[in-house]
């Protein structure tokens, strides 16, 4: 009877350890698909966002292209119209100035050479009447700053050009990080498996816009 009873008893404790270990594997499994699952949404998710980030946000390469080949392209590219008026007013002056610099480099460069008195073939023009009379040191002196000052104008306008280019691109590198107050971070707590593949949870922490 005791044996009987002892036998009886290992049956029923090896039945249930059986059955334990059983629904272990299934609710290991089970956790395992889950966590495959929402980890691939999850990822579907970021991919679709991305995509959308890509129609949202121009290539940088392109807005580049687009500025060298016209100035403020790429500033519309970006979506800063305001800044184009900007960027032509900016040229517009440097132009401005450098021709009036150009202008007045000829002036005194005529008069120089017409202060020699053998030069009478008014090879660069005639001398303008308010240099009349002014002492030809004074006007080679004036003639040289003059023409440093206008060759110095071409520099900025160059680099008025490339600082242009270099905003535009600038921009569009730095356009899809949002620096704004208004973030605010999202918390998931989701199924996941633990390094002896036990079941556990995971948290994923998200920052996004309010």
């Amino acid at each position: 009877m005791k044996l009987a009873s002892l036998i009886l008893f290992t049956l029923l404790f090896s039945s249930q350890i059986v059955f334990a270990q059983s629904n272990s594997d299934i609710l290991q499994r089970n956790y395992f698909l889950l966590e495959n699952r929402v980890a691939s949404d999850g990822y579907n998710s970021l991919e679709a966002d991305d995509s959308s980030d890509r129609e949202e946000y121009p290539e940088p390469k392109s807005v580049l292209l687009k500025s060298l080949m016209i100035p403020g392209w790429g500033q519309i590219e970006n979506r800063q119209v305001w800044k184009v008026p900007i960027i032509y007013g900016l040229f517009a002056g440097i132009g401005y100035y450098t021709h009036t610099l150009h202008s007045d480099y000829k002036d005194y460069k005529a008069a120089y050479y017409n202060s020699f008195p053998d030069n009478d073939d008014f090879r660069f023009g005639p001398t303008p009447d308010y240099l009349e009379g002014v002492n030809a040191n004074q006007l080679q002196s004036t003639r040289n700053s003059l023409r440093n000052q206008r060759d110095f104008m071409f520099v900025v306008m160059g680099l008025a050009y490339g600082l242009n280019v270099l905003d535009a691109y600038v921009f569009a590198h730095m356009r899809s990080f949002d620096v704004s107050d208004d973030l605010s971070a999202r918390t998931v707590i989701q199924p996941a498996l633990i390094a002896d593949r036990s079941p556990g949870l995971s948290f994923t922490i998200t920052l996004h816009n309010r």
